[in-house]
C-alpha cells in the first residue's frame, strides 16, 4: 500500500511525494513568460534562473541519495544535473526534475532506515525535506515576481513543524543557530487559523532547543507569535518580518524573540 509519507513528530500527515508534483508545478506557472534574470530579493544575489536551478538540483540530489539507500553523510553533492543551455529551456527542466523525484520515491519505502542531517533517520526525511524545499523557493519566486505566495493550509502547519523539528541539528549550513541557547526560555508558535492543530512550544536550555511537547496550549510562554500558518512557515524562513503587526500578535519577551528571529531563518 502506498502510503503518505508520516513524520515521526506533529501534525496530520502530508502526502510529501505528492505535494512535490504539485509545488513544483506551481513553479514552473509561476515562470511562464517571466524574465528569470529577474531578482529574488528573499534570496540575496540570486535571480529566478538561480532560483530554478537550485530547486531542480537538490530535486536530482535528494534522489540520487534516495536511490544510494546512503547511510552515512554523503562525500559530494555531484550529481548529473542535465541543465540546459538555455534559460528558455528551465521551466521544463525543473518538470523533468520532479519526475526524476517521483521515480525515486516509487523505488524507495519511506520506511527504509538511511541517513539524514535531521531528526527522522529514513527515506520520508528526503521526500519531506524536499517538499519544504520546493514549497519555499516557489514563495521566493511570487514574491520576486509580486505575486502573494498562497499556501496550502496542511502543507504549512507541516512545515512549521518540519523546521522547528529539524532546526536543531543544522548548524553545520546554519551556525547561528548555535546562538539559541537560554534558561529555559519558551517561546510558543500558534496558528491562529484552522481547528488548534497550529501550536509549537519551543524550549531554550543552555545546551541547546527544542520542540516542548510538555507545555500544555492553556500555560503561557515566555514569548508568543501568533497568525496565520501560511504566515508562520514563512515567518520562522525569515521571508516574514515578524514586527508587522498586520500579520502577527506577538506578546511577552521581545528580547528572547529578537534572540530567536536574529539567529534561526536558512
Amino acid at each position: 500500500m502506498n502510503l503518505p509519507d508520516r513524520p515521526a513528530h506533529g501534525p496530520a500527515p502530508v502526502d510529501h511525494r505528492a505535494e512535490i508534483k504539485v509545488e513544483t508545478g506551481r513553479l514552473v506557472a509561476a515562470l511562464e513568460n517571466a524574465d528569470l534574470t529577474t531578482p529574488v530579493p528573499s534570496c540575496p544575489g540570486w535571480t529566478l534562473a538561480d532560483l530554478v536551478k537550485h530547486v531542480g538540483s537538490v530535486q536530482r540530489w535528494f534522489s540520487a541519495l534516495l536511490h544510494a539507500r546512503i547511510q552515512e553523510p554523503p562525500r559530494s553533492r555531484e550529481v548529473d544535473l542535465r541543465l540546459p543551455g538555455r534559460h528558455a529551456d528551465y521551466a521544463d527542466w525543473l518538470a523533468e526534475s520532479a519526475t526524476v523525484a517521483e521515480d525515486a520515491f516509487a523505488a524507495t519505502d519511506p520506511d527504509q532506515p538511511m541517513w539524514a542531517w535531521g531528526v527522522d533517520q529514513h527515506a520520508r526525511f528526503w521526500a519531506r525535506r524536499m517538499l519544504f524545499e520546493t514549497l519555499l523557493h516557489r514563495a521566493d519566486a511570487d514574491l520576486a515576481l509580486g505575486l502573494p505566495p498562497t499556501i496550502d493550509r496542511p502543507s504549512a502547519v507541516d512545515g512549521i513543524d518540519e523546521f522547528l523539528v529539524n532546526l536543531p541539528f543544522a548548524t553545520f549550513f546554519a551556525p547561528k543557530v548555535a546562538n539559541l541557547r537560554g534558561p529555559g526560555s519558551t517561546i510558543r508558535f500558534r496558528a491562529t487559523d484552522g481547528n488548534g492543530d497550529g501550536d509549537w512550544v519551543v524550549r531554550l536550555r543552555p545546551d541547546g532547543f527544542g520542540l516542548d511537547t510538555t507545555l500544555v496550549p492553556a500555560h503561557p510562554a515566555d514569548a508568543t507569535v501568533q497568525g496565520t500558518a501560511s504566515d508562520l512557515l514563512l515567518l520562522v524562513y525569515g521571508r516574514r518580518l515578524h514586527h508587522d503587526e498586520e500579520l502577527f500578535a506577538l506578546d511577552g519577551d521581545k528580547d528572547l524573540l529578537t534572540l530567536w528571529f536574529a539567529n534561526s531563518a536558512f
